[in-house]
């Protein structure tokens, strides 16, 4: 078998293994997933003239009863679009086919993402090109510590999720002509 079939099957299996991964972290009841993604229900037809240019009398706000209402789980907020993964996360990554580990710093905002990859002198800029319910993907390009330019880092895609209170990190890219696949596990780091 040849070094890139093997890479490109290394590569098959850790892309799998960490969806799986992230999936089986992922234990949610029927009410934290209509919590976490209420279904989006589109409302009655509105009248015309609207409501507004009509008078009503004002109807009073109806309460379950306290039994009923729901009570969110300790230490549960609400979250706004993409505040799960946003924050400064860190950890060590594993390369597959090699022995050496790296450490990953990665800066997600709203207005952007970094990487930041001490070790080996590189830094990225993240382009989010996508996401589902439960993954962000991005475009990672190296700004400095390029492979092309002498450095050490080739551009490449990233894909993360929420696995509890860390984040799932997924690297993807090819280098000369071969697959080169890195995952790892990332953690919070505090604010400043």
């Amino acid at each position: 078998m040849s070094k890139a079939s093997r890479n490109w099957a290394a590569a098959l299996i850790a892309t799998m293994a960490a969806a799986i991964v992230t999936a089986g972290a992922q234990h949610l009841t029927a009410e934290d997933f209509e919590r976490r993604w209420p279904e989006e229900v589109p409302g009655p037809a509105q009248p015309f003239p609207p409501a507004a240019a009509q008078p009503s009398p004002a109807a009073p706000a109806q309460q379950p009863p306290p039994d009923q209402r729901a009570v969110p789980p300790a230490g549960a907020r609400p979250l706004a679009p993409g505040s799960a993964i946003a924050g400064t996360w860190s950890g060590t990554v594993t390369q597959v086919g090699s022995e050496s580990k790296y450490t990953v710093l990665l800066t997600i905002t709203a207005n952007g993402a970094e990487t930041d990859y001490p070790e080996v002198n590189c830094r990225g800029k993240l382009t989010r090109i996508g996401a589902s319910r439960s993954y962000a993907f991005f475009v990672e390009v190296i700004a400095l510590g390029r492979a092309d330019k002498g450095g050490r880092c080739p551009d490449g895609t990233i894909t993360v999720a929420r696995a509890g209170d860390n984040l799932a990190w997924a690297w993807f890219g090819s280098v000369q002509g071969d697959v080169v696949v890195a995952f790892g596990t990332l953690t919070r780091k505090p604010a400043r």
